[in-house]
């Protein structure tokens, strides 16, 4: 099967419903921690191309949750700038393919087994297996600050 690099934020359960996912219908995976990856313009530009700039957006993201953040009202070079500076609002997960260097966004089922393949199982439903809003278990915020204790979204 594929070799995926998976950018995710560790601690995520929507992340591990996808790696579970992709592991199941045979992928490698090597995992890369979104929130400290060292992203420049021109490393993170291939998983956005072809989307529209709101789909770029982590919408369970405190700041877009709270409506700080409005990506859809943002150009795509401000929205560039602010997921570069705060990593939490990109869209997860980032995935790369080692045998081709083809980038996805996001985990809607129907398009990453279009992209590489799911079991059956997992192709037909659910339609997408994103965020953590599907399941009890919630995904731990970074804290502001290094010592900063942790908060829940």
């Amino acid at each position: 099967m594929t070799h995926i690099v998976f950018f995710e934020k560790p601690g995520c359960g929507g992340n591990a419903r996808q790696r579970a996912a992709l592991e199941a219908a045979g992928h490698t995976l090597e995992r890369r921690n979104l929130l400290t990856a060292h992203w420049s313009a021109e490393r993170l530009r291939p998983f956005l191309a072809g989307h529209p700039v709101a789909r770029w957006f982590n919408t369970a993201a405190p700041r877009v949750k709270s409506g700080e953040v409005k990506p859809e009202a943002l150009g795509a070079d401000a929205a560039l700038a602010l997921l570069l500076a705060e990593p939490l609002l990109i869209r997860r997960p980032l995935m790369q393919r080692s045998d081709d260097g083809s980038h996805h966004l996001g985990f809607d089922t129907a398009e990453v087994h279009a992209w590489v393949g799911l079991e059956a199982t997992h192709a037909a439903s659910p339609a997408t297996l994103e965020g953590c809003a599907s399941t009890r278990q919630r995904c731990p915020t970074p804290p502001a600050h290094p010592g900063a204790p942790h908060a829940h979204v």
